[in-house]
This record gives C-alpha cells, sequence and structure tokens, in this order.
C-alpha cells in the first residue's frame, strides 16, 4: 500500500509508474488525497476539542476548590457537549480513515523506472541467455509422456482422487521431486537463509499484508467455515512473521527460505499450455524472501537474480532472464524478473522463477519497520524469488535429458536421488 505522503510529494512520479502498469484509475489519487484532507481536518477539530476539554476540566477543580460551584457546574455542562462532539468526531474519523485505506487498496505498487511499457508477457525485456538449446530427435516425447512410459507421475490418478491439476507422483517420480527440493534448501541454507517451515493456511490479516487480499483472492482457495485461505506460495507466510514488528537495521539482510506445497485455483486457464506440469492447482516450491534497508534493497535484487541463476546452472538447463513490463507486472511489485527454462519437446520457454522487489508497499499494509541512524521509524524493503517451483523444472529436466538409457539426472542431483537414470 502506497503511503499518503508519498503520493502527495511525489505525484508526478506516482502518476507515471501507474500509467507504465497500465492503470487506468488514475484520478484515485485525488480521491485519495481529499480523503486524507477530510481526515486532517477532522483529526484538527477532535485534537482541538480533547484539548479545550482537558483545558476546563483542570479550570473546573480550580472553581470547586475555590467554592465558585455554580461556575464550575456550568462549565462540567459544557465539557459534557465536548465529550458529545468528541465522541461524533471520532466517529467521523474512524469512517475518513476507512474510506481512505479502501482506496489505497485499490492502487497498486508504482512500476520502478527501469520497467518497460507493455501490455502482456509478449513486450518483456529478454535481458540474457545462457546455454544451449537442446537439438532433440523428432521422436522427442513431452513429459507427460514420458511420465507415463516411465510411470513416475500419474495425471489420470490425481484426476481420480482429486481432480485436474493435482497429479500423483510415484517412484522415481516422488524421489526426484524429495531430491530438488532439498537440493534447493542446501542451496538456500549454504547462501544465508534461515530454513522455516510455515503454515499452509493463512488468515486474512496474512492475505492483505502481502497483497494477495483483495487483489487475489479469486486464485486462492478459501476454507469458509475457518476464514482461512490455503497459501499458493510460502512468500505468504515468510513475510508475515514480521507483521506489526519493528526490526533492528543491523540485521538487515534478514533472510528466509522456506519449502511449501502451494495451492492456486488458476481460474480461467485452458488449453495446450496447461497440460502435464504445466499449471498446477498444487505443487511443490522452495521460496526465498528478504527484508532489507531500503537503500539497498536493488542491490539485494540482483544478488537473489544471480543466485537463482546459479541453481538453473548446476543443473544444467538452458534458461533466460526477463525484466517483466508494466503490463505482466503483478499487482504488488515495482520491478521483477523472471527466469524460463527451455522445454526441448515443447519447444517454448516455461518460468520457474519470478524474483521481485515490492520496495515498501508490502512493509506499509504489514507495519514492517526499522529504526533508522537517528533514531526515526522507517518502513523496511521486501523481496522475494522462487528458488525454485519444481513443477516446470521436472518438465524441462525430463524432456531435455531424454535418452536412450531413459531420462539422466544432471550431475548436481545424483547425490540426492540416489541414481542417475529414470528407466
Amino acid at each position: 500500500m502506497l503511503l499518503v505522503p508519498f503520493i502527495r510529494e511525489n505525484r508526478a512520479q506516482v502518476e507515471a509508474g501507474l500509467k507504465v502498469k497500465n492503470f487506468k484509475d488514475i484520478a484515485i489519487l485525488e480521491e485519495i488525497i481529499i480523503a486524507d484532507d477530510q481526515r486532517r481536518e477532522i483529526q484538527k477539530k477532535l485534537d482541538d476539542t480533547l484539548s479545550e476539554s482537558n483545558k476546563i476540566a483542570k479550570e473546573i477543580g480550580g472553581l470547586f476548590k475555590s467554592g465558585k460551584v455554580e461556575e464550575a457546574n456550568k462549565k462540567k455542562a459544557l465539557t459534557a457537549d465536548l465529550k458529545e462532539l468528541s465522541k461524533t468526531l471520532s466517529e467521523d474519523l474512524n469512517s475518513i480513515q476507512i474510506k481512505l485505506t479502501e482506496l489505497l487498496l485499490r492502487v497498486p505498487n508504482v512500476a520502478h523506472n527501469s520497467v518497460p511499457k507493455g501490455n502482456s508477457e509478449e513486450d518483456n525485456e529478454i535481458v540474457k541467455t545462457v546455454g544451449e538449446i537442446p537439438q532433440m530427435d523428432k521422436n522427442a516425447l513431452p513429459h507427460w509422456e514420458l511420465a507415463e512410459k516411465y510411470d513416475i507421475i500419474d495425471f489420470k490418478l490425481g484426476n481420480k482422487i482429486t481432480g485436474a491439476g493435482f497429479p500423483v507422483y510415484k517412484g522415481k517420480g516422488a524421489r526426484l521431486q524429495r531430491a530438488l527440493i532439498n537440493f534447493f534448501l542446501d542451496n538456500a541454507t549454504a547462501a544465508g537463509f534461515r530454513e522455516v517451515q510455515p503454515p499452509l493456511m493463512v488468515n486474512e490479516d496474512s492475505g492483505y499484508g502481502t497483497g494477495q487480499l483483495p487483489d487475489k483472492e479469486g486464485q486462492m482457495y478459501y476454507v469458509g467455515e475457518d476464514n482461512l485461505y490455503l497459501i499458493p506460495t510460502a512468500e505468504v507466510p515468510i513475510t508475515n512473521i514480521y507483521r506489526n514488528t519493528i526490526v533492528k537495521s543491523e540485521d538487515f539482510p534478514i533472510r528466509n527460505t522456506a519449502y511449501s506445497q502451494c495451492f492456486r485455483r488458476e481460474a480461467g486457464s485452458y488449453g495446450k499450455d496447461v497440460r502435464g506440469l504445466n499449471r498446477l492447482h498444487q505443487f511443490d516450491k522452495v521460496e526465498i524472501v528478504v527484508i532489507e534497508h531500503p537503500d539497498k534493497s536493488y542491490a539485494r535484487l540482483e544478488e537473489m537474480n544471480e543466485y537463482v541463476q546459479s541453481l538453473l546452472v548446476k543443473l544444467e538447463l538452458p534458461y533466460r532472464v526477463l525484466r517483466l513490463c508494466g503490463g505482466d507486472l503483478s499487482f504488488t511489485s515495482a520491478l521483477t524478473f523472471d527466469m524460463e527454462v527451455y522445454s526441448a519437446a515443447q519447444k517454448r520457454w516455461l518460468e520457474v522463477s519470478s524474483v521481485s522487489n515490492f520496495e515498501s508497499y508490502q512493509a506499509n499494509r504489514l507495519k514492517l519497520r526499522f529504526k533508522d541512524e537517528n533514531g526515526k521509524t522507517q518502513l523496511a524493503h521486501t523481496l522475494n524469488g522462487s528458488a525454485l517451483a519444481l513443477p516446470r523444472i521436472v518438465a524441462a529436466l525430463l524432456e531435455n535429458n531424454q535418452c536412450e538409457q531413459g531420462i539422466k539426472i544432471p550431475k548436481a542431483l545424483v547425490a540426492y536421488t540416489g541414481f542417475e537414470y529414470i528407466n
């Protein structure tokens, strides 16, 4: 959530950044300022009323001591009127504050000045491409056929048990999943991230804190009886560890990692791009989350970007890095880099990670703060990234490494799988 003073003091910058995101309702900024003007006016009247009431209360005590009972009683009647006025003003203040918050919740984060303009993923900027595209035999199989051939992932069985988008991993497929999770966690902890194991459900406050609510409630699985949401990513519970917290500036960067299952309804997804592991309702992911000083958050973003790339290098997967355009940027992000791996049999790039800087947008919702060198309370910056999401990594590993012996496991994973081939 944007800060009102930031909107007031940087109006042109805010408007420009929102236009890059193709945000149409720019007029809402004026509504926010008007609502804040009203809030300030009511707050001043309330403060003045309370001050006058306190002043008169002291005078009443003196009048009674002086025996001026009649005058004291007149003053008491006046304080009753002031008390009623302060009650009305408090109610008005609460109403305008609710209205102001509702307006602010409708405004996305401002795009960083390096974000390119564009309407969709077709307009994303390719920053770099690493590795050679595998040249496959004409009979190369897509991963969903390989999964059936080697009996390692059963999509039909998952559909029977639950529904589409909930596959069952079997045998070496299940072992590969576990191997990748441990591989990603071990690399993260070696890089300085603290491992945590968060809940898989969160409350509304947590959803609002990281910006999934009210923006993405249609994509989240909701447990109505308990008013809880299944997490779409471990970013939500990890970041909410620090909700309503003042962290120590000397602890920056605060780095956490977690493995979790993730749940997304993926409403509206259809067509060939959702076959197999390409788009699931339940999937495994290792997440990295960083709380950082505002002056260092973009250097930290670059470090996280490089770290995710290092994992793809170890897995021997060709990949490319994209800077997302405004039209493809999430509601809460100021700048996002996507990492995509090449899937040889599908002949297409698959997104496997997004690394984002939310600046103070989430921190303002979370009330995640620190004290600067002058002892002044400031909002921290939050960042997160997938490191990595498993489904499309598995898809690319299966397709790119198919050979006569079966499916070759990358060297870095063999110690985790305990086998060199799936066959």
